[in-house]
């Protein structure tokens, strides 16, 4: 079996270090020593074209945005889904991840920044998104590690009442908004309802086949007809399930 091999390394926007390994035709990508990704799990970067472009099978001609490239799988598993006249933005911080796109997980998945219905924009994507106004069909964010960042602090603006009211104003009507994310977050999916959002809440593999590592997708959109079936629906609290509202049990005497 060979080692593994230091291939490159970038910058991120926070100044931290970015290297992409190679271990036989497998890839990884580590932030400051933590793992980012790895080719063999994504399983759940399919999941969420899978969920977040379900609505729109049929379409001849939709529009979505794509945050974060990642790897491409996302890209791939959405091209794959959609019709030959669709438009799909992809916004990518990084423009070493466009390159290691191109040079090395191209020969994974098919080379999707090759397909002609893709518009790569390089910068940042709250940007991409708040000069857009009911443009896009579906958003799907694979933004740093989710709404906890990992590799960007600048990225928690996505993540926060204005990204999210900022993906809203994006959206079409009968739009979906679908974001991955490595953990679960009750405070993120009642951020979700709060703006106005129908809400479902995945638990999706990290690798096909894999029962111990999970990740999540949420699926949100105005319309709740159109969600995809399954997952759970989290619900906001009730006002007397507040903190403030709560009874203390009493005492035992």
């Amino acid at each position: 079996m060979n080692p593994r091999v230091r291939i490159d390394t970038a910058r991120t926007p926070d100044g931290g270090e970015m290297v992409l390994y190679q271990h036989d035709r497998d890839f990884s990508i580590k932030i400051n020593g933590q793992d980012l990704m790895h080719s063999r799990q994504h399983e759940s970067e399919l999941e969420l074209a899978r969920l977040g472009c379900a609505h729109l099978a049929g379409r001849k001609a939709p529009s979505i945005l794509i945050g974060g490239l990642g790897m491409g799988y996302t890209l791939r598993q959405a091209l794959d889904m959609l019709s030959p006249h669709a438009q799909v933005v992809v916004g990518e911080l990084l423009g070493a991840v466009v390159e290691w796109n191109r040079e090395f997980f191209g020969e994974l998945n098919g080379q999707p920044l090759g397909d002609e219905r893709v518009d790569l924009k390089t910068g940042n994507i709250v940007e991409l998104i708040s000069r857009s106004k009911s443009k896009f069909d579906a958003i799907l964010l694979d933004v740093d590690n989710g709404p906890n960042a990992m590799t960007d602090s600048g990225n928690r603006r996505l993540y926060g009442r204005e990204g999210i009211r900022a993906c809203r104003r994006a959206l079409r009507e009968q739009g979906c908004l679908a974001v991955w994310s490595a953990e679960a977050s009750k405070k993120f999916e009642q951020l979700l309802m709060s703006c106005s959002f129908h809400v479902r809440r995945f638990r999706v593999p990290a690798y096909k086949g894999s029962k111990s590592q999970s990740r999540f997708v949420w699926v949100a959109s105005e319309d709740k007809i159109i969600l995809p079936p399954g997952g759970g629906e989290p619900r906001l609290p009730l006002k007397n399930e507040s903190k403030g509202s709560r009874r203390r049990p009493r005492k035992r005497r």
